[in-house]
């Protein structure tokens, strides 16, 4: 065969590659509101910057006449290409092939550029739009997604992983997802669960819809499974841009630093004013992210889920930080077990991937009750311990108003190696709040007063001395657990100058195999 007979074969090939499972399924896949594989590549891709690999890849599979259904890329395309200049690695499922279901050679292509990935130290990003297990190969196909989750494992804190889930994800097929970083699910056209809503009717009698039991809104509001929801896959696949841009490729690496016209010494005005007078009344903990961060801007993550505390990704001076807060304008910024969780994971991932961690408190104490008990609140709440403790990036504290009991210590406290830890004038750091003291301290007083009003005048007293003696930020600071009460207006300033101070910051742990986080 001539060169010239052999180019053109390669470019039918090719031609014929890039059809997937034919112009049928493509149409199908469109009007479902939905990008193929290759189309969700070039619009969240750098233009022109995408390498595919293993184009010319088919199954194995002679099982139930598979083999007289062959495709070019076996159902998912991988690569390589940019983001802002940036490499990643990527693959993308095709439902437009067999549905999207893995094959023995689909994980194979998967795990050929997870590997390349955690060699080079780049981010590696799936796109997830598949039936499941391919049925007609059986155990290899089970294989196959077990050999992804060694290597989202092995991955794991040494290189970013991120997922969108833009179609079905169930069964096994969820667990890598479950694996990665971070997860953005498509509202209406995403799916994920263990077992289908007729599985579930079959075992339990439970009638529930698809979109219920796994959707979007589901994930990110009553499990916390997913962190981002989009209304579209472009806004989507935009989402996960905007999030590379706060993170470094791999575990060695500094935070990405961009340029910055916000002026450092910015005051805000408004920040002196934003806490009530009434300690009781909430205030919106994301108007004051918003005044101290560059420009305004930052991504929260799992903002429908656990809202009584904010995890968000900005930036000061240029700076990716991550943001903890607690919400007092939701629960009254109250610690239980979904928050614990929510943060602890937020923490673990900024420790892992050298992000500095700013933390907002305004925190009344755990949850009460018998159901957090039950649902072990004391575990939950010592994961997010565990994970300020064990964090060794730098670690700036900020407490805004309340800090009671052991929530305070939890909050990233200079007892668990927080580097700078500031107060607002506003801030009142005690074992607990002033009614509940007055009420411990005072039991017998209490019960020999006759009168109600007696009772109110003498609870009127001891609460205005409890505060003025405990209430306050000013005794902690006579300890030196907190470094510097700050005017509110200056915070901005405060929090640039301490992350410059500790640009340079060393700290190691112990030296083991790993730790026993109370999972």
């Amino acid at each position: 065969m001539a060169i010239e007979e052999k180019i053109k074969q390669l470019v039918e090939l090719r031609k014929e590659a890039r059809l997937g499972g034919g112009a049928k399924r493509i149409d199908s896949q469109h009007s479902k509101g939905k990008m193929t594989a290759r189309e969700r590549i070039d619009y969240f891709l750098d233009d022109d910057s995408f390498e595919e690999y293993d184009m010319f890849v088919t199954h194995r599979s002679n099982n139930f006449e598979m083999e007289k259904q062959k495709f070019l890329s076996d159902g998912v395309i991988t690569g390589h290409g940019t983001i802002d200049g940036r490499v990643v690695f990527i693959f993308a499922q095709d439902f437009t092939v067999f549905g999207g279901s893995l094959s023995e050679t689909y994980a194979q292509k998967i795990c050929k550029i997870m590997d390349q990935a955690m060699k080079i130290g780049v981010p590696v990003i799936g796109l997830n739009d598949s039936g499941g297990a391919r049925i007609q190969e059986g155990v290899t196909s089970l294989a196959g997604y077990a050999d992804i989750f060694q290597r989202n494992i092995m991955a794991s804190g040494l290189i970013p992983q991120l997922s969108a889930i833009l179609g079905p994800c169930a069964g096994g097929a969820v667990y890598s997802p479950a694996l990665t970083d971070f997860i953005v699910m498509n509202d209406k056209t995403s799916y994920m669960f263990v077992t289908g809503p007729k599985v579930v009717k079959t075992v339990t009698g439970e009638n529930i819809s698809t979109e219920d039991l796994g959707g979007a809104i589901t994930h990110a509001s009553k499990s916390g499974v997913s962190h981002f929801v989009s209304s579209t896959e472009e806004e989507g696949l935009m989402i996960l841009r905007k999030l590379i841009s706060y993170i470094p490729q791999n575990n060695l690496e500094e935070t990405p630093l961009v340029n910055c016209d916000d002026p450092i010494d910015r005051k805000e005005d408004e920040l002196n004013r934003i806490i009530p007078d009434n300690p009781n009344k909430p205030y919106d903990m994301k108007d004051v992210i918003g005044l101290i961060v560059d420009n305004g801007e930052y991504l929260e993550s799992q903002r429908r889920y656990a809202r009584n505390i904010i995890t968000a990704f900005g930036r000061f001076n240029g700076i990716s930080v991550g943001i903890v807060a607690n919400q007092p304008n939701y629960l009254a910024g109250v610690l239980d077990i979904e928050s614990s969780r929510k943060a602890a994971r937020f923490v673990r991932f900024c420790d892992a991937f050298n992000i500095p961690i700013v933390t907002l408190v305004d925190v009344p104490g755990f949850l009460p009750g018998s159901m957090q008990e039950y649902g072990g609140i004391i575990s939950h709440g010592a994961k997010l311990l565990y994970a300020y403790g064990e964090a060794t990036v730098p670690k700036i504290t900020i407490t805004l108003r309340k800090s009671y009991g052991g929530a305070h210590d939890v909050m990233s406290s200079k007892q668990l190696r927080g580097d700078i830890n500031y107060a607002w004038p506003t801030a009142e750091i005690a074992v607990m709040g002033a009614s509940g003291a007055i009420e411990v301290l005072y039991t017998q007083e209490l019960k020999e007063l006759k009168s109600e009003e007696e009772k109110s005048l003498f609870i009127a007293e001891k609460t205005k001395e409890y505060t003025e003696k405990f209430a306050n930020p000013y005794q902690a600071a006579s300890y030196g657990y907190i470094d510097d009460v700050i005017e509110p207006r200056n915070t901005r300033f405060r929090i640039i100058r301490a992350l410059q101070m500790l640009s340079t910051k060393k700290d190691t742990n112990p030296p083991k195999k790993h730790g026993n986080i109370p999972l």
